[in-house]
């Protein structure tokens, strides 16, 4: 017979401190957006050109997308994040959310736009480097 799992209260007083921890830290991360948006969205641009992820006709095009989807998140709630971010959830363990909803923002929505020729690699490498600029400017 399978043991009955009883989850005590201290254990769940644990799980929700961490659990309000996440949420707090995903608030201050979505609240910081506004104070670097534009070297942020010239670091990400920029990056993901330089790297050979993204291929453009034009990186100011690029970095206007990242400006307005920057600006876009910032004001997002969560079940417009949550929503955005499903399909590339599990790609890492304790991800950084605001990275997860770029690289799906990336892989799903820039490449209709009509500057990007291509976009090469697999999410996970789009995922880092994303998440090495954000951590740069969101800590």
């Amino acid at each position: 017979m399978g043991k009955v799992f009883r989850q005590s209260s201290r254990e769940s007083k644990i799980l929700s401190r961490i659990e309000s921890n996440r949420e707090y830290q995903r608030r201050q991360a979505q609240q910081q957006i506004p104070h670097c948006l534009d070297a942020l969205a010239n670091a990400l641009s920029q990056k993901l050109v330089e790297n050979h992820l993204v291929e453009t006709t034009s990186k100011n095009s690029l970095e206007e997308e990242f400006r307005a989807v920057l600006d876009k998140l910032s004001r997002a709630d969560d079940f417009d994040i949550d929503y955005q971010i499903s399909p590339v959830r599990r790609l890492v363990p304790n991800p950084n959310v605001i990275s997860l909803y770029l690289t799906a923002w990336v892989v799903e929505k820039l490449l209709n736009h009509k500057d990007v020729v291509d976009i090469f690699g697999d999410d996970l490498d789009i995922y880092t480097c994303i998440q090495q600029q954000v951590a740069r400017f969101l800590p």
